[in-house]
């Protein structure tokens, strides 16, 4: 996973070149969220369920646009890196979380106003394992349900932008959406994790400066 992660940023940075016009390269994201038992195609087409284990999250993230107007398209590139904090509610001490991704947004603009739609691939580590995924780990029909600390880590979002909205010049670029944080062992690719994932809904808020 890692190679090809690897591969796609050098073939990104060697073949696309940043527009020249004055860009807002960095972002900065605060959110907060809930865990969802559902699993991911469930909670995208709108059939999540609050986790029952009422677990939460916080955390931020740091960006840099290495790509802008991808292949002639409204698609800009981020590479991004966070931290989390799982809320466990007393089932366990709270945990600590970084993580790293890279993330496409493609733009859609409209009259006045920009919406963005995002997707974001990369890895993220705990220290520890959240209870929502030890819970679902126990649904894992084998004899030996695994965790791990490690796991792939995608980011679905979307936004709209406040300041285009408002129509208020200083708000521009800044943008409030929802976004899905999911980790998993991809059906058992890494460290055998098959089930033991989590979801988690959460809103931000997100600058780009």
């Amino acid at each position: 996973m890692l190679k090809k992660l690897i591969v796609v940023l050098a073939v990104l940075s060697s073949t696309i070149l940043l527009a020249q016009e004055d860009l807002k390269r960095y972002s900065a994201k605060v959110y907060y969220g809930y865990a969802d038992d559902s699993d991911f195609g469930e909670i995208l087409t709108f059939q999540g369920k609050k986790s029952s284990l009422d677990t939460t999250i916080a955390g931020f993230d740091m960006g840099y646009m290495f790509a802008h107007k991808a292949f002639g398209l409204p698609i800009d590139f981020y590479l991004k890196g966070g931290y989390s904090r799982y809320f466990e509610n007393g089932y366990q001490d709270d945990l600590n979380e970084l993580n790293a991704l890279v993330k496409l947004y493609y733009n859609i603009d409209f009259y006045d106003n920009r919406v963005r739609v995002g997707l974001g691939e990369g890895g993220s580590y705990v220290w520890g394992v959240p209870t929502i995924e030890l819970s679902e780990a126990m649904e894992d029909s084998t004899t030996n349900p695994k965790n791990s600390k490690y796991l792939n880590y995608i980011d679905v979002s979307i936004d709209f932008d406040i300041g285009r909205l408002i129509d208020v010049e200083s708000m521009k670029d800044t943008y409030i959406g929802y976004s899905l944080k999911h980790r998993s062992g991809i059906f058992g690719l890494i460290n055998g994790v098959r089930k033991g994932g989590s979801n988690y809904n959460t809103l931000y808020l997100e600058m780009n400066f």
